[in-house]
């Protein structure tokens, strides 16, 4: 009996084994569609070349020899891949077709390493994107065959931005001396001053998919959306925006507007998350809903939102202009710092009202959360947090006097002064009450 139960122990499963049996359902789950379509290849030989490509791995990793034999499984895929391909064009199919059959099955065989190698999740990612990328086949062929150069451009540029330019930049914070205005130091984010750049150019691509789906009116969800993120970017791409189209003026300006309702209500959002008592949160929450109603209210007054306005944008963002926003951003940065540096000795106010031209849900969450610990006395608090989103408020007016379009600049900074009277108005009124 001992015998038995011991030789039982021994065949429990082990790490490869799962791992295998999970190379082999991935493979079988990428050649569904491949046999829906009625491809050469079909779900058994790819779940069958997603298990050879774990074996080999495993091979590679506890024998000598092993590693010679994964480089000439994969080779085997490859020269498989390519007899399949002929043996395509030779019937009359396509080469499209053919080739991405091809590349299906060498990504089986990339599947079925990772798995066995313990990158499960990179595996699993691999296996659902591409099969993603055989179901929508269509959808994906349509969209490309829709594509504009100028389209086509602004995506090439924005991966630029993205994924080559940001990834190169130094992380963390970079000091910089600047002795003639009596600073020893400003220290700044490069990563930030470029995802700055990202962001605007981001908020460009979205604005440009929604206005040519409806309209003038989705810029009022581009303007709200994007300012949840980054209520300073929107300003960016407004400014593009009007560069392109001088009768969206007025719905530039409400989408601003309405970035800037979403900057005040994610404030809030800190506020009531993070408060521990009412005395902080009436006297923030007042003047913070009187800015989100009146950045509503003057949207919808600056622009006839019942009818819509056909935009024809030329492309969905200028690289010249989101490289442009990047360096008065790094501008206001630099005077943030500034100042920060000469009114220190003011506390943390000066502090706050200096972060709130780059941040101001940064310099909110800092101030609520010093609250919180004690460190920060109730009045404090709650000037900071609205002179950061005052500060927030200002910038945009103050960006925007860059633009060749001095009405759009002129209602902008209008605009901006009545929201911050509006939200002065709450303040007071909490403060005499």
């Amino acid at each position: 009996m001992n015998i038995l139960l011991q030789g039982s122990a021994s065949l429990s499963l082990d790490g490869s084994v799962i791992q295998l049996i999970l190379a082999g359902a991935l493979g079988m789950f990428l050649g569904l569609e491949r046999e829906w379509s009625q491809k050469s290849a079909g779900v058994r030989t790819f779940s069958l070349i997603a298990v050879a490509g774990g074996v080999f791995t495993l091979l590679a990793m506890e024998t000598q020899w092993g590693g010679l034999l994964h480089v000439v499984g994969g080779v085997l895929v490859v020269a498989q891949g390519v007899l399949l391909a002929v043996r395509g064009l030779m019937e009359g199919g396509e080469s499209g077709l053919a080739l991405t059959t091809s590349m299906s099955m060498l990504v089986t065989y990339g599947v079925g390493a990772l798995v066995v190698v313990g990158f499960v999740l990179e595996g699993v990612t691999v296996a659902v994107l591409s099969s993603m990328l055989l179901v929508l086949k269509r959808e994906l062929h349509s969209f490309a065959d829709n594509l504009s150069r100028e389209e086509v451009r602004s995506g090439a540029e924005f991966a630029i931005l993205a994924f080559v330019v940001y990834p190169l930049l130094p992380t963390g914070e970079r000091t910089y001396a600047y002795e003639p205005l009596g600073v020893e130091g400003i220290t700044i984010e490069p990563r930030v001053v470029w995802l700055m750049v990202v962001t605007v150019a981001a908020i460009g691509i979205v604005n440009y998919a929604v206005v040519m789906t409806y309209g003038s009116r989705g810029i009022a969800v581009t303007g709200f959306f994007g300012g949840l993120a980054s209520s300073t970017a929107v300003v960016g791409s407004m400014m593009d925006h009007v560069r392109q189209q001088e009768n969206a003026v007025a719905y530039a300006v409400a989408a601003i507007l309405l970035a800037d309702a979403a900057m005040a209500l994610r404030n809030l959002f800190i506020v009531v998350a993070f408060s521990v008592s009412t005395d902080v949160l009436v006297p923030t929450a007042v003047p913070l809903v009187l800015l989100v109603l009146a950045s509503f209210g003057v949207a919808a007054w600056s622009a006839d939102w019942r009818d819509s306005v056909e935009m024809e944008l030329e492309s969905p963002f200028s690289l010249r202009y989101a490289l442009g926003f990047g360096a008065m951003f790094l501008a206001v940065l630099v005077v943030g710092a500034v100042a920060e540096a000469r009114f220190g000795q003011e506390g943390f106010i000066a502090t706050a009202a200096a972060s709130g031209l780059v941040s101001s849900a940064g310099a909110t969450t800092s101030a609520v959360l010093l609250h919180r610990g004690g460190t920060l006395s109730t009045s404090t608090t709650v000037i900071s947090v609205l002179l950061a989103t005052a500060s927030s408020v200002l910038v945009k007016a103050g960006l925007t006097a860059a633009s060749p379009n001095r009405q759009f600049a002129r209602r902008v900074a209008v605009l901006s002064g009545v929201l911050v009277v509006a939200g002065g108005a709450g303040a007071l009124a909490i403060l005499f009450v």
